[in-house]
């Protein structure tokens, strides 16, 4: 099986690539709302993800890293060091501001760049937390025809991050991490609640079987 995905990404390197791409990073919006909200889940906002994935970010980290392979070809330490720093400095900026404001204006927001002006820079703070060494790996030891790949694994990571800090967070760690911890305080709460409704009650097994004790002839 890995031979024949390895295949099909060598014969199609960008549709493969891209649609892969783009698959885990709307995963990433479906998994945040599965712990956030998963009785109500929205579907269009997950189609939203999705549009912007697959139309901007899967073809621009494409087509980016190719770029940066031609102009600085090699797994060197110094040329490692310069396509890490080029894509933490022109690439994280625009991808980051292009989730932004694409996702706004999927949703037909007035002020489409509201949600950019106000958590756009702690998200790239934080992004420099997580991409420099996601990169550094990529770049050292994945071959060019699966970066993309790559980068969207570490995506659906990232997407979790971005769908929570832009419904309810402000683009930081620290409040990322609060959401986190939050969730496993309310998850065996909730496992509890669950199990103890699928438990039937002394009533439901009297009624059930038709014996109790006042039954018995």
């Amino acid at each position: 099986m890995r031979k024949a995905f390895l295949k099909q990404v060598k014969r199609f390197p960008w549709i493969t690539n891209v649609s892969l791409f783009g698959c885990l990073f709307a995963g990433g919006d479906f998994v945040h709302q599965w712990f956030s909200r998963r009785d109500e889940m929205d579907w269009r906002q997950t189609g939203n993800v999705a549009v912007v994935a697959f139309s901007f970010h899967g073809n621009f980290n494409y087509f980016w890293m190719r770029g940066l392979e031609r102009r600085f070809p090699g797994n060197s330490a110094r040329m490692v060091l310069r396509k890490v720093i080029l894509d933490q400095t022109i690439s994280s900026p625009i991808a980051t501001s292009a989730f932004y404001t694409g996702m706004s204006l999927l949703e037909g927001k007035d002020d489409i760049f509201q949600d950019w002006r106000e958590k756009f820079l702690n998200t790239y703070k934080t992004g420099l937390m997580y991409w420099p060494f996601v990169q550094f790996l990529n770049f050292t030891l994945v071959p060019l025809y699966l970066r993309t790949t790559f980068t969207g694994g570490c995506a659906f990571v990232w997407a979790i991050f971005l769908c929570f800090s832009r419904q309810s967070g402000d683009g930081t760690a620290t409040a990322a991490l609060t959401w986190i911890l939050d969730l496993k305080k309310r998850l065996p709460s909730a496992e509890g609640e669950k199990s103890k409704g699928s438990e039937p009650s002394q009533t439901e097994m009297v009624d059930k079987t038709g014996h109790s004790e006042g039954k018995k002839p």
